[in-house]
């Protein structure tokens, strides 16, 4: 299963401060629609981290993007996000398949960097929602 889809929750939203990254994403992708993932939110750091969640209830909002170049794109964007496929187990962040649920009701199968770190100490965004901190 592959995608030309990313979902994202962070620094790379529109909305966020402005972020040189969030320009390029916007620049070579076209806005899909407002969502979210189960998952988990966490504040990391001035970022926040997503984890995969099996309660239904535990959901992360973002928005969605249907990229213009899929491989090109991805390699700026692995690098913005510490993920290093040479060693993935050290890497900040992993990219994974998710199933996403669009505002619209659609849903959609779409790559999301989730973070690939110990979570001890680190608080949780309950609201599942990083502009809403």
């Amino acid at each position: 299963m592959n995608s030309d889809y990313l979902f994202v929750y962070g620094t790379l939203l529109k909305d966020t401060t402005n972020n040189e990254m969030s320009k390029f994403l916007n620049a070579n992708a076209a806005f899909f629609g407002r969502g979210y993932f189960i998952g988990k939110l966490y504040k990391v750091s001035w970022y926040p981290g997503a984890v995969i969640s099996y309660n239904e209830t535990d959901k992360v909002y973002g928005a969605l993007f249907k990229l213009n170049n899929f491989d090109s794109v991805y390699k700026v964007l692995d690098a913005y996000e510490g993920v290093d496929e040479n060693q993935p187990d050290s890497s900040l962040f992993k990219r994974e398949l998710v199933t996403a649920f669009l505002d619209d009701g659609r849903t959609l199968n779409t790559w999301v960097y989730l973070y690939n770190q110990l979570l001890d100490g680190i608080p949780c965004i309950e609201s599942g929602d990083f502009l809403r901190l």
